[in-house]
């Protein structure tokens, strides 16, 4: 008989995504196969690193090499299940990549790319992904607004360069609410991206390696409720938003976004999840971003899409999980 292998789901984070992240890890440990695997819940906070047992005792990570040694516990694998910082901007993979420590999202450079919107941006844009016209801003930079506005437009969107879950995000319609946006901005970074705005039907898409076929999952087409300008923290987590999966889209459409979500993934050499997200506008789809460590709760977009596409959670991230040990 096989002895189980001793999976971490490590989730909380540094950044204002940790209660978040807190909820994705649940799922992830609800889910995990318990007959393949022994799965201790990692709570990876600015104060401390602990595993926190069903009793929610708990009992501190040797840093050292990713140990539980009051419970002489050594970790084979790792479900990463942190939004944000350290968990999606390259910290920790590159911290279990030096220890030998396979995990499921993506190698720490890939992780670095993608948490920086800009350089995500230039990047694609070298392989001719279309997306809207941007401006970008350093804390330290004294912003010329008459500029910004002149290259992007009105609306636009404010947003910080390296955070997820709609956090410091704003929609500015008008110059003189401008300022007050990049300052919203800069407390979640000291990077800001502004954005023209584009009007459109915005979907997401996730891609997944599972049974080792890359699969972009059904398109979820978003639709915030007439109290929400955007797709933001209330629409995403607190119900106020009509996420439609499949979208209302074109078979036609429905095949472009789909192969370019996957080409998109390839380019940037992504392993395990990301989702992608879209701005349909006159049947041209423009790219936003990219997430590699998607929300996972049961309001999450990914979620809903995997079950959409008739795949378990549970198969998915026993498959996951699977697929590092072994290095496929």
């Amino acid at each position: 008989m096989k002895m189980k292998k001793n999976i971490a789901v490590i989730m909380g984070g540094y950044s204002s995504e940790f209660e978040i992240s807190l909820k994705s890890g649940n799922v992830v440990v609800q889910n995990l196969n318990k007959a393949l695997f022994n799965v201790f819940p990692i709570h990876i906070l600015k104060d401390k690193w602990v595993y926190v047992n069903e009793k929610g005792e708990e009992f501190p990570i040797n840093k050292a090499d990713f140990s539980i040694p009051a419970l002489n516990v050594k970790i084979a694998a790792v479900f990463n299940a942190i939004h944000g910082s350290p968990g999606e901007d390259g910290y920790m993979q590159a911290y279990f990549e030096l220890l030998n420590i396979p995990h499921t999202s993506c190698s720490m450079y890939q992780a670095a790319l993608t948490f920086n919107k800009k350089d995500c941006l230039a990047v694609l844009k070298a392989y001719d992904v279309k997306m809207a016209e941007s401006y970008f801003l350093a804390k330290n930079d004294k912003p010329d607004l008459d500029a910004i506005i002149h290259k992007v437009g009105l609306p636009c969107f404010v947003k910080p360069n390296k955070a997820g879950s709609s956090f410091g995000i704003s929609k500015v319609m008008q110059q003189e609410d401008l300022q007050a946006a990049l300052d919203k901005a800069f407390k979640e970074d000291d990077e800001v991206l502004v954005e023209a705005f584009l009007d459109g039907v915005e979907v997401t898409v996730g891609v997944i390696n599972y049974q080792n076929e890359i699969l972009a999952l059904p398109i979820t087409e978003i639709v915030p409720d007439a109290n929400h300008a955007f797709f933001d923290y209330e629409a995403k987590y607190e119900g106020e938003s009509k996420e439609i999966t499949p979208a209302r889209i074109s078979d036609t459409l429905t095949k472009y976004i789909s192969e370019e979500a996957k080409r998109i993934y390839k380019v940037l050499n992504m392993t395990g999840l990301s989702r992608s997200e879209f701005i349909i506008v006159n049947n041209i789809p423009y790219f936003l971003e990219t997430n590699i460590i998607p929300g996972l709760t049961e309001m999450s977009l990914l979620p809903q899409q995997v079950k959409a596409a008739g795949i378990s959670l549970k198969d998915l991230f026993t498959d996951m999980v699977e697929n590092v040990i072994t290095g496929k």
